[in-house]
């Protein structure tokens, strides 16, 4: 658990009280999202006068969460419903949500959406499924990001009148950090023009278009070895790509570290902070992964 006070399980019989009387029975209003990043936004609109419900138990990628009965009930009784959008997460076309408390974060500019190709494999214990054909890391451009963050404050300032000027106060500090890690990815990817890159996984597509870097990736779990016939796709899309760096979304083992550096590809090790870390926070991992990323392109 970070810093911030982000509600999983421990108080979803609080929440369950009051979900039949969603706004009035609560003193302290609740946001609920599906992404860990929009969680950290609401935490910083609210300025600590909130609760923030994400419900993703730890290790869990919210991409393929089902939530159980329990939890459905907890964040229809929130006061808000913010969801990433772009096909993030699948279960809210399941569900029932308030059509008045739901928002979806990525609306404003559903035209740029990034299309892709659907591909079909397997999580971990989570079984076959296949990727939506929408990327959805919509975050990593962080001028989107900044969108998402403008779309929030405007919805938690219909819902929450009464602290309309504190949220407006906190946009402005939370949309400044935004663009200062926009900058930051601009003037990376200004240094990185003829860089060629293989990223773990097909999680960093608005931030290799949103930059100009060239990021081809290939079909790792994060939480599994590489197989040798994945090692030997690798080699074969690094002989077709020229590539001389490697992003991994999660920390590798020394072993995979090894092997990556024998085979001339620098490891950059870059999450993309779906789920939420296990320390720090958004905007100082962030931080640390586009210096990482810097420090190796130099």
């Amino acid at each position: 658990m970070t810093a911030l006070s982000i509600t999983r399980r421990g108080t979803l019989a609080f929440l369950l009280s009051a979900a039949a009387f969603p706004v009035a029975a609560q003193d302290r209003p609740v946001i609920a999202t599906d992404s860990y990043p929009l969680a950290y936004f609401a935490q910083r609109l609210g300025g600590g006068d909130i609760d923030v419900l994400f419900a993703v138990p730890s290790g869990t990628d919210p991409s393929f969460w089902r939530p159980g009965i329990t939890d459905i009930a907890a964040i229809q009784g929130a006061d808000l419903i913010a969801l990433n959008g772009a096909g993030f997460s699948t279960w809210p076309t399941k569900a029932s949500l308030p059509r008045s408390r739901t928002i979806d974060t990525s609306a404003s500019f559903e035209d740029r959406l990034i299309r892709t190709d659907t591909v079909t494999h397997s999580h971990g214990e989570g079984g076959e499924h296949s990727h939506t054909a929408t990327a959805n890391y919509t975050w990593l451009d962080f001028s989107l990001a900044m969108e998402q963050a403008r779309a929030l404050a405007d919805a938690m300032i219909r819902q929450m009148p009464d602290r309309a000027s504190r949220i407006e106060m906190e946009r402005e500090a939370l949309l400044a950090d935004l663009a200062s890690l926009d900058a930051d990815a601009t003037e990376l990817g200004q240094g990185a023009a003829d860089v060629q890159m293989v990223a773990s996984h097909p999680r960093y597509q608005y931030f290799g278009a949103a930059y100009g870097l060239m990021i081809s990736s290939v079909e790792w779990d994060a939480q599994e070895e590489p197989t040798d016939a994945q090692w030997a796709a690798l080699q074969a899309l690094q002989a077709t790509t020229g590539a001389g760096l490697f992003i991994w979304e999660t920390d590798p083992s020394a072993a995979s570290r090894e092997r990556m550096s024998a085979l001339g590809l620098t490891n950059v090790v870059f999450p993309p902070l779906a789920m939420t870390p296990t320390d720090g926070e958004f905007l100082e991992l962030m931080k640390a992964s586009l210096e990482r990323l810097s420090a190796a392109l130099k």
